[in-house]
């Protein structure tokens, strides 16, 4: 059958028209499933933005049964170690600092000796000689043979040298051996220049409280011997056997030759080493 050409017209002129119409279909439906999507997009959130990305808690990992016997072994070498060493703490002495070494002085740098009485400046040499031996303090000690002596332990083998038998062991005792001749001269006073220190002559003992906790009554820790006063420096210096006490402004260990002085000075916790007197020997000026 032959074709019309008004029907070819008709078709060439619908074919345009039909790909326009498809045309806008598909892109209002693309143009609307985009708008779809723009509309259901989440708002943006600024603290997200600003801030770091929060991270997720770790889990912490169960230890397994080698790692819990590397950390129980572990723990017991860290106990070990502490036990050791507080047990090489309680059974170590404790170290003292550095002390210079014991000083001394010769009788003719004491400007009183000469005018002593004979049993005096024996007394005073005997104890000059012992600052010479370089002894250490030793508590408990009073025999320069040990290698030391305490406080007391001088006093007390320095007087039995001379005769002095009935010289108590202990500052305690000597000092109360003092009070009963009614030799002791009390020291209220904390100023060096006080009336008080008027009658000390040399050879007499002195007396401190406070030195170290005793439960001695009455409660005297620390003697020692009064020298006089020394020519090149004006002192007032005494002998005996100290830990701690000065020489010339450096402190000194063991037997040796000491200043004399009068503040208080603090120890340990409520401990105050106290001045407290002064009193003749008896029977050594007789």
């Amino acid at each position: 059958m032959r074709k019309s050409p008004h029907n070819s017209g008709i078709r060439a002129l619908l074919r345009p028209m039909a790909f326009f119409v498809i045309g806008c279909f598909v892109f209002g439906r693309t143009d609307g499933a985009l708008a779809a999507t723009k509309f259901r997009k989440k708002p943006v959130d600024e603290d997200t933005e600003t801030s770091p990305p929060k991270k997720k808690p770790r889990t912490p990992r169960k230890p397994t049964a080698q790692n819990s016997d590397e950390t129980t072994a572990n723990n017991q070498e860290t106990k070990a170690k502490a036990t050791k060493a507080d047990a090489e703490k309680e059974t170590t002495p404790p170290t003292t600092s550095a002390a210079a070494p014991s000083a001394t002085i010769a009788t003719d740098d004491l400007l009183e000796f000469q005018a002593q009485p004979p049993a005096v400046k024996r007394l005073i040499e005997s104890s000059l000689e012992l600052t010479r031996q370089n002894l250490t303090y030793t508590f408990g000690s009073c025999d320069p043979k040990t290698g030391g002596m305490d406080c007391s332990g001088f006093i007390y083998f320095v007087l039995r040298q001379h005769g002095f038998t009935q010289t108590p062991r202990d500052s305690s005792g000597q000092y109360v051996w003092v009070r009963r001749a009614r030799g002791f001269r009390a020291v209220v006073s904390r100023k060096p220049d006080t009336f008080e220190m008027d009658e000390m002559l040399p050879g007499d003992l002195l007396f401190w409280t406070g030195t170290y906790a005793t439960d001695h009554d009455p409660p005297v820790s620390h003697a020692m011997l009064y020298l006089g006063t020394e020519k090149s420096t004006g002192a007032k210096v005494m002998a005996g056997s100290s830990d701690g006490r000065s020489y010339r402004g450096q402190k000194r260990n063991g037997v040796s030759v000491f200043d004399f002085t009068m503040p208080r000075a603090p120890v340990n916790g409520d401990l105050r080493s106290t001045f407290i007197g002064y009193g003749r020997i008896p029977g050594l000026r007789d």
